[in-house]
């Protein structure tokens, strides 16, 4: 059992109806379930029993009496029979529990997929006039949306709440609208192309099928002064004839608002590129890591000299 209070584990009051208590387990069970959750199946499955544990309690008058008079220590005086699981609730498993809920709400529950857990969106069938099995709920393809980025955020990271508003179908099948904000997480270096799912947040077409995922994808805007090329940044820096000639320190503001004081002793050429390492777009896959700054000059030559300053550019330069 539990230690965490099953009136909390459910989101409900201690005076809940039982229509409320069927509504809140359904609504948990169907979210928590393992099979909806695939990347991290463990920790849902924990909090899956634990949701079928309480509703197992609170959903029996004579058990909801001693629960509330006694606490979880109630159930605690019997040892387990040899009968029951680590994962069982009461001689049965919580996947039983959950299969005779939906059977008893209508729901025909298909449990030919193969594994403990078969995939939830493929083997819920919704009723139609009260017949178990009518039809299959399938689930619509992904609604996407572009979601543009500036280069600081990208390189910054940054977080985004957006409102939405979609439609679903309630318990009584009736079309209903609601108004959802959605945090968004955008992590340092992500790029164009990258996607963030909100499971079931899509609009609800009908009601024989699920609501669809709602994807948004990360869409790059240009920058007026860096330019991306995977995981390295590119400027253009603009210098007298004179310093290219002579070296000379550049500045250079980053996405991150640092100024950098950059020493150049090399002539720069037309083809002279300065790399400055680790100075680039943050890498997601390697924490800690950076690709490169990588600048590219632009010489600003005088329109004109005087016969003067000829003579000594040749004496100079070896003319």
């Amino acid at each position: 059992m539990s230690e965490e209070d099953y009136y909390n584990i459910l989101n409900v009051s201690k005076t809940v109806n039982d229509d409320d208590l069927k509504k809140a387990y359904r609504k948990l069970a169907m979210q928590w379930h393992p099979d909806k959750n695939p990347n991290n199946m463990y920790e849902a499955e924990a909090k899956f029993i634990q949701i079928t544990e309480a509703y197992e309690v609170l959903g029996d008058p004579q058990k909801r009496l001693l629960y509330d008079q006694h606490g979880e220590d109630a159930f605690k005086e019997t040892p387990p029979s040899d009968s029951e699981t680590p994962n069982g609730v009461g001689g049965r498993t919580a996947e039983d529990i959950f299969e005779e809920f939906f059977n008893n709400c209508n729901f025909d529950f298909d449990t030919s997929g193969g594994g403990r857990y078969s995939n939830v969106d493929n083997r819920f069938r919704g009723a139609t006039g009260g017949n178990k099995g009518a039809s299959m709920l399938k689930k619509p393809p992904p609604v996407e949306n572009k979601l543009p980025c500036s280069l600081e955020e990208l390189y910054n990271g940054s977080m985004r709440k957006i409102q939405i508003s979609r439609t679903f179908f309630d318990d009584n099948r009736q079309l209903t609208l609601v108004m959802e904000t959605l945090t968004i997480d955008i992590n340092p270096g992500w790029k164009t192309g990258n996607k963030i799912t909100f499971p079931d947040k899509g609009n609800q077409q009908a009601a024989n099928e699920l609501p669809p995922d709602l994807d948004f994808v990360i869409d790059e805007k240009p920058h007026e002064v860096y330019k991306r090329d995977g995981n390295d940044l590119f400027v253009n820096y603009k210098l007298t004839l004179a310093d290219a000639l002579k070296g000379t320190t550049i500045n250079i503001t980053t996405l991150d608002q640092r100024d950098l004081a950059i020493t150049v002793k090399d002539i720069i050429t037309p083809e002279y590129e300065l790399v400055v390492s680790k100075e680039g777009m943050p890498i997601p896959k390697d924490p800690g890591a950076r690709g490169d700054l990588k600048v590219w000059f632009e010489v600003k030559f005088p329109k004109r000299l005087t016969s003067e300053q000829k003579i000594a550019l040749r004496r100079v330069l070896g003319g």
